[in-house]
């Protein structure tokens, strides 16, 4: 499935969703928790990391109080179908950010036994599929030749850099 170029973010994610009969759910905060974190609370950042094929992400709250994102980053690769894949499985639930707080994870871009691959010349991270997200070129990310990516997928967001790594090395995929 290929989705347009002007489809934003967070529709493309529910194309994908609704055409592979994932349940989409809502990643908003209970009624009794901390509200949604809106985006213009949010400092999302992406880099290089030391381990071959993956890249770090983070968001930090800079908002007051707590507030609520999606356990899973969004990230999109330029204009491929679809964001890169949950690991360990599982769809949208609320993840507590405190003010102040930043959440890791980190996007393995390549599949290890890959024998293709894309190149794209862009990322876009979104803590919430609600947001638009924020786009970093390839440069930026250390890779200015292009970010090569097959079978992406992403840990949940988690307290540390150190607790993002366990994450994707418990994924044995």
């Amino acid at each position: 499935m290929r989705i347009p170029a002007e489809v934003t973010l967070p529709a493309a994610l529910v194309l994908v969703l609704a055409t592979t009969g994932a349940a989409v759910a809502s990643p908003s905060a209970p009624a009794s928790g901390p509200p949604a974190c809106r985006q213009s609370g949010l400092s999302v950042a992406a880099g290089a990391s030391d381990r071959p094929a993956t890249l770090r992400i983070s968001v930090t709250n800079r908002g007051a109080g707590s507030c609520v994102i999606d356990r899973v980053p969004t990230v999109v690769f330029g204009d491929l179908d679809g964001p890169a894949l949950p690991v360990p499985e599982g769809g949208s639930a609320p993840y507590r950010l405190p003010s102040g707080s930043t959440a890791h994870a980190v996007v393995r871009t390549l599949y290890p036994a890959a024998t293709e691959l894309r190149v794209v010349d862009r990322l876009t991270v979104a803590a919430d599929p609600a947001h638009p997200g924020r786009t970093f070129d390839a440069a930026a990310l250390g890779t200015p030749d292009g970010i090569r990516v097959w079978e992406p997928v992403t840990t949940w967001w988690q307290g540390s850099r150190a607790a993002a790594d366990a994450a994707l090395d418990r994924y044995a995929g």
